[in-house]
């Protein structure tokens, strides 16, 4: 399978999905992952202008340790709209190239207004994704791919339809989230939260209520014409 990650900002996969896509990727399927923004405004100290490209740099680090292929749409934090003409037909495009069997993306209620952009965006444009009328430098596809929403952060507002045992794949992701270290190292230092472990809690919190060490949780958007009669999650 091709299997399309799409979050908002370059730490949100590693945190929601993580696990998840390591498992993909150790079975075999071919995993790439998307982040609209270049997470730009997310530091107290470091410039946007900075910030940005070490962002970048750090999501494409921790996509190669996944064994995943690292997009970025490269949108500022401080777009006044985040998803634009231009955006939309960039992450079109995205969807096209990748020709997902899969999309996990960010729950439709979600603390920051951004995830939840990004998710209608989602559902929208990977609708608009198989009109051929829509012109990209990628055909357009033919099916209207699934979409699953992962976790939201701490869990908070998410009802799980379905998880993922990720108790073999628990320390490659917080691996995976430690390249973020513009992130991790912030939070440490003045905000003395240790994230890595806020992580590593709400797996197991999620492998509780499931039965296994760790897991990861989502809920599948479950509208016609993206229904399979089979699962789709590892």
């Amino acid at each position: 399978m091709n299997v399309l990650a799409v979050g908002c900002h370059p730490d949100d996969l590693e945190i929601g999905c993580g696990g998840t896509l390591i498992k993909y990727v150790k079975a075999g399927h071919k995993v790439f992952m998307c982040h609209i923004t270049n997470g730009d405004m997310g530091h107290k100290v470091i410039k946007p202008e900075e910030l940005g490209p070490i962002r970048i740099k750090e999501a494409k680090k921790a996509a190669e340790l996944i064994g995943a292929e690292h997009i970025t749409l490269n949108v500022s934090d401080n777009a006044d709209y985040l998803f634009s003409k231009e955006t939309e037909e960039k992450l079109i495009e995205v969807i096209r190239y990748t020709k997902p069997d899969i999309i996990i993306t960010h729950n439709d209620k979600d603390y920051s207004a951004q995830h939840e952009a990004t998710c209608e965006a989602v559902k929208s444009l990977s609708f608009a994704a198989t009109v051929p009328h829509i012109i990209t430098r990628s055909e357009h596809i033919s099916n209207v791919p699934p979409i699953f929403y992962m976790d939201t952060l701490a869990g908070t507002r998410f009802i799980p339809s379905e998880y993922v045992d990720i108790t073999q794949e628990i320390e490659l992701k917080l691996q995976a989230l430690a390249c973020h270290e513009s992130q991790i190292k912030w939070m440490s230092d003045h905000d003395k939260i240790n994230f890595l472990d806020f992580v590593k809690t709400c797996s197991k919190f999620r492998g509780l209520q499931c039965g296994v060490p760790y897991a990861e949780a989502f809920r599948q958007y479950a509208e016609w014409p993206r229904l399979r009669p089979y699962r789709l999650l590892p």
